[in-house]
């Protein structure tokens, strides 16, 4: 699992290990890595530390692995602001974590998983990737590129035994990168939980769902019409309640974290 020590990795963790997971935890501090498997029920738990921002990192991560059941690519940066607040390594950046690393993990396990006849693969997406909104179009390129390439993956391993999920929260209060910005939702859009995340991801798992969508109904359905009509979704995301909250998100994080 990547980027377990993250607010939103943590409630992950603790779900699947809630059911009898034993894991394997990867993210770039150590510390914080050792205390949340000591932390999590069961035993067994291992990590490897990596920063999937560097070249290679991922196929590294994933020959260090070795043989897993299941994949949950749940690391990701902000990717929040305006392109041209961006240097070309931000940019860079953004898009190997946010989407060539779940990409190269996914190539370099799911062989092994073919040849057992079994096994899952889970992408932590984004509302975002559904529905394009102000300052986040770096964002919205690897979250849109990353629910694609999941759908486009289920269709090529699905048949043979293997599971491709993606996990699409929508705004979570308490954690990630929402939540660490200190921004609040547009009026009425409503919030969802960490646990609520960690549950989705059993969920998406254990029933083998194409997509699991975490977030109040109402956000839900604006995503799916989102879906369906683009032209308007993108002229209400222009406004100024739009605008306001995407700013908010995009001065909560520092330029060092893009």
């Amino acid at each position: 699992m990547t980027g377990a020590t993250g607010g939103l990795g943590r409630a992950i963790a603790t779900a699947l290990a809630g059911r009898g997971t034993k894991l394997t935890l990867s993210g770039r501090k150590p510390d914080a890595l050792d205390a949340l498997a000591a932390e999590l029920p069961g035993e067994g738990h291992t990590t490897i530390v990596a920063d999937l921002a560097e070249p290679g990192a991922a196929e590294k991560l994933a020959a260090d692995a070795g043989a897993v059941d299941v994949l949950i690519a749940n690391a990701g940066l902000p990717g929040a602001g305006l392109l041209t607040d961006f240097t070309p390594e931000q940019l860079t950046r953004a898009l190997r974590v946010n989407l060539e690393a779940p990409m190269l993990m996914a190539r370099a396990l799911y062989p092994a998983m073919l040849e057992r006849g079994s096994g899952h693969l889970v992408f932590v997406s984004s509302l975002s990737g559904k529905v394009a909104s102000p300052r986040t179009s770096i964002y919205n390129a690897t979250k849109f590129g990353l629910r694609g390439f999941a759908f486009g993956l289920r269709t090529d391993l699905g048949p043979q035994g293997v599971g491709v999920s993606v996990v699409s929260p929508g705004f979570v209060r308490d954690a990630g990168m929402f939540a660490e910005a200190g921004a609040k939702p547009p009026p009425g859009m409503g919030t969802t939980t960490p646990e609520r995340v960690g549950a989705g991801t059993v969920k998406a798992i254990e029933q083998d769902k194409l997509e699991v969508v975490v977030a109040p109904l109402q956000l839900r359905a604006m995503s799916h019409f989102a879906l369906a009509t683009p032209s308007i979704s993108v002229r209400a995301q222009s406004g100024a309640a739009g605008q306001k909250a995407a700013k908010a998100v995009a001065d909560g994080h520092a330029p060092e974290k893009r």
